[in-house]
């Protein structure tokens, strides 16, 4: 234990890298595909992907993170989970298929029924990789992760883009749901080098099975929190409106997600190693969050400030009509940054039942806003994810921090400083704007938006709100570590 914590930072340095060279592919298929397919292509898969991603919430029952959390996990335990894993994605591989005629009638869309066989097939194949994940995980051994997670990325990637250039339409889509999960389940295998033993019930097992109830639960109920808003609107408004949404959604979210995933994986790792500890669980905490708010909040402003331009060099002109929706979405980028993190804290505390009642309490108030905003749109829907989201994130906090051992100040200290700096560099590339909206191309136009506010938030975040010594710091860790 006496290096974790340079193991911690590392670890989170090269997550951060990995994923910010994934952010950078994801983004370059995202500018070809948006030239190549349409609104219409998105919006099938999209309707798809909303009844899936529900089955995906019980892919492996909660016991990924089951398995990372425990102190110690015996090679029997290990064999036993995977067996476990490849059962539960088998038997909602078969469900899915048999759902399948019910969601395309559901849609009234007879496509989705292919469309849905297809990508039944990815929770069979995820499952497969789901314990030699969690044995690299436990190990710490993120750089070969981040490997494992780039390569498949650019397979599934060179694949889609070579459908779509040879005109298969929406089936370059699903071919990405296929490719990645089975490219990246390949890497684990070869990289991990474990092989299962037989099955067998071991005595840890029922523990990590409570556990992992407790999980599934909390993400079920957030996934239908985020997602019963496209799960509706498919239904209501069909294909093209289905797909500006999805689109502009990805957008806002996945570079969230991305960051909150990468340092995430670090960080309940770590807390999880740490929890007996609470003043070194404290401080573990707070770092990870401050990291992760640091680096997502100034996407708000961004998002908000030059969607259209977003929008354009991106998407491609034809996407224009996302452009106020992706606009509307924009603040739940903050939301997500100061949420997100609360799901390490309690899940590393094993306090899976506040998550359950926290979950509990926000699906309802989501489902009722989309139906609120539904009848408008996928404008109308927008502005309803958008403003519950913003209206239930005080409560959630201090609901979430409550008994934990981390400060309410403390917790609201870490988002002040990035948020000033946020908005100071706002105001300045916003001038900036301004004075060059005219002359110049969207491309150049967005590249000197983005770079004005990147070294406005920069500066004010080290010379103004004075968070040198905290990045001095991970930098020393950082150079302190050898390898992980």
């Amino acid at each position: 234990m006496h290096d974790l914590k340079n193991k911690t930072v590392r670890a989170g340095l090269i997550n951060v890298g990995s994923r910010g060279l994934g952010f950078t592919v994801r983004i370059g298929a995202l500018m070809v595909l948006g030239r190549l397919l349409t609104p219409d292509d998105y919006g099938l898969v999209t309707m798809v992907t909303a009844f899936t991603g529900v089955l995906n919430m019980f892919g492996c029952f909660g016991l990924f993170q089951a398995a990372i959390q425990r102190d110690t996990l015996s090679e029997d335990e290990s064999s036993s989970l995977f067996w476990l894993n490849l059962t539960f994605g088998a038997a909602l591989t078969l469900t899915a298929i048999v759902a399948a005629p019910l969601v395309s009638a559901f849609y009234r869309e007879p496509r989705l029924l292919a469309i849905m066989d297809v990508i039944a097939f990815t929770f069979v194949i995820t499952a497969a990789g789901v314990q030699h994940g969690v044995l690299l995980q436990r190990r710490m051994a993120f750089g070969t992760s981040a490997k494992i997670e780039i390569s498949s990325l650019l397979i599934a990637t060179a694949v889609s883009i070579g459908m779509a250039v040879s005109g298969y339409g929406y089936w370059a889509i699903v071919s990405m749901t296929i490719t990645l999960p089975l490219a990246t389940t390949i890497g684990l295998w070869l990289s991990s080098g474990w092989i299962p033993g037989r099955p067998r019930i071991v005595a840890g097992l029922r523990s990590m099975l409570r556990f992992g109830v407790g999980t599934t639960l909390i993400g079920f109920l957030s996934y239908i929190t985020n997602n019963i808003d496209k799960l509706l609107l498919g239904r209501v408004w069909g294909t093209e409106a289905t797909g500006l949404y999805s689109r502009s959604f990805y957008l806002i979210n996945f570079p969230t997600e991305n960051l909150n995933s990468t340092i995430g994986e670090v960080a309940f790792a770590a807390l999880s190693r740490t929890k007996g500890d609470p003043d070194r669980f404290r401080r573990y905490f707070l770092k990870g969050y401050s990291l992760v708010v640091t680096l997502t909040l100034p996407l708000t402003i961004v998002c908000t400030l030059f969607a259209d331009d977003l929008i354009i060099v991106i998407l491609g002109p034809k996407w224009t009509s996302a452009v106020e929706i992706f606009r509307i979405l924009a603040p739940t980028i903050m939301v997500f940054a100061i949420s997100s993190p609360l799901g390490w804290l309690l899940n590393a505390l094993g306090m899976v039942k506040r998550g359950v009642h926290i979950g509990l309490f926000s699906a309802p108030l989501m489902i009722t806003g989309v139906l609120i905003g539904l009848p408008y749109g996928p404008r109308g829907v927008a502005m309803a994810y958008s403003t519950v989201m913003v209206l239930k994130v005080i409560p959630i906090t201090i609901w979430a921090l409550y008994g934990t051992g981390v400060r309410y100040r403390e917790f609201v200290g870490a988002l002040a400083s990035p948020l000033a700096a946020s908005l100071v560099a706002g105001a300045i590339a916003y001038v900036v704007h301004g004075l060059a909206a005219l002359a110049l191309s969207p491309v150049l136009r967005l590249m000197l938006d983005v770079g004005s506010f990147g070294a406005a938030y920069v500066a004010a975040l080290l010379l103004i709100a004075g968070e040198k010594a905290l990045y001095l710091d991970l930098f020393r860790d950082a150079r302190a570590t050898p390898s992980v």
